[in-house]
């Protein structure tokens, strides 16, 4: 064989070598970033998550949650929370029935991949759980932040209960574990005996008053895709616009979704921060809706130093 025959056949093995050495790299790099499940966060849905600094659970998710976030910038909840169970972590309770007319506690565990209770949770919006009671007709809605036993038993103390079927949700980020960082939301039906009358849904509206104020919503949304939706606060009497909100659960407000038929969740995450001062009158969130039809959405705010819920329906495309 001559030289130039030599050199030839040297590089175009050196050649076939680094072409197969870039797709060793990329079928590892997929497998890489394979693992995280199917409850990620969602693009641009992210608000806080930040270590806790109570309670010796507590402290186990500071040392096991790793970098601190600031708001705007945390793990958003996945999925629609309608199963009881995702990635291997599990929502249990002995309870299906909780009697009418009269508080009764719930109580439950998250139970992670290996079957055992979760006790390291990550803060979001300065709570370790959020929890919420919702009617099948979209009526009742309560958004509880319940204590954690040592075992990892969860108490809500739910207010009254009206008879039907209601649904209990649960919102939170493992801190350890296969599932460390990722949110999740999952639930259980329960029913509360007696006789139900079913409450139609209020038609679809931007606007909504409660307690003295004129909430009116701002966003065209269509579902599956971000859009920025805007709330607007005034008073009913006046019309004047509100600029005394305070901070609750480190944001302005807190808004959650609930869709018509099958009572699926949504949190719409704040994109106002909160700057140590007053807030309002405006507040914009980022709204990320999995499902077209009605939502009945729940906004909660704290002005004049009490905490108000406004309701109101929205239609998405």
């Amino acid at each position: 064989m001559s030289a130039s025959s030599r050199i030839s056949t040297a590089m175009r093995r050196r050649a076939l070598a680094a072409a197969a050495a870039a797709v060793l790299a990329t079928a590892l790099a997929a497998c890489g970033s394979s693992g995280s499940g199917g409850h990620g966060a969602m693009p641009g849905t992210h608000h806080g998550a930040m270590p806790s600094a109570s309670g010796a659970a507590t402290a186990t998710a500071t040392a096991t949650s790793g970098m601190p976030g600031m708001p705007g910038m945390g793990a958003t909840a996945g999925g629609d929370g309608l199963s009881d169970h995702a990635d291997g972590y599990r929502l249990t309770s002995a309870a299906t029935t909780l009697p009418a007319g009269t508080p009764a506690p719930y109580r439950f565990t998250v139970a992670g991949p290996d079957g055992r209770p979760v006790t390291a949770f990550r803060v979001d919006q300065t709570k370790r759980l959020h929890f919420y009671a919702i009617r099948s007709d979209l009526t009742g809605f309560q958004h509880l932040h319940p204590v954690m036993a040592q075992d990892g038993t969860w108490t809500a103390r739910p207010a009254a209960l009206a008879p039907g079927s209601w649904r209990m949700f649960a919102a939170f980020t493992p801190a350890a574990g296969p599932g460390a960082g990722t949110a999740f939301v999952l639930s259980r039906p329960v029913t509360v005996p007696g006789a139900a009358t079913a409450t139609p849904l209020p038609a679809a509206s931007s606007t909504a008053t409660a307690d003295g104020y004129t909430v009116t919503v701002k966003g065209d949304l269509m579902a599956g895709m971000e859009h920025p939706l805007t709330v607007h606060l005034a008073t009913s009497k006046d019309g004047r616009p509100v600029t005394g909100l305070q901070p609750y659960l480190d944001s302005y407000a807190h808004l959650t979704a609930f869709h018509e038929g099958d009572a699926a969740f949504a949190h719409l995450h704040p994109a106002t921060a909160v700057d140590g001062g007053s807030g309002g009158p405006d507040l914009s969130f980022h709204a990320e809706l999995p499902k077209p039809g009605n939502w009945r959405m729940f906004l909660q705010f704290r002005a004049a130093g009490a905490l108000h819920t406004a309701a109101l329906t929205l239609r998405v495309s």
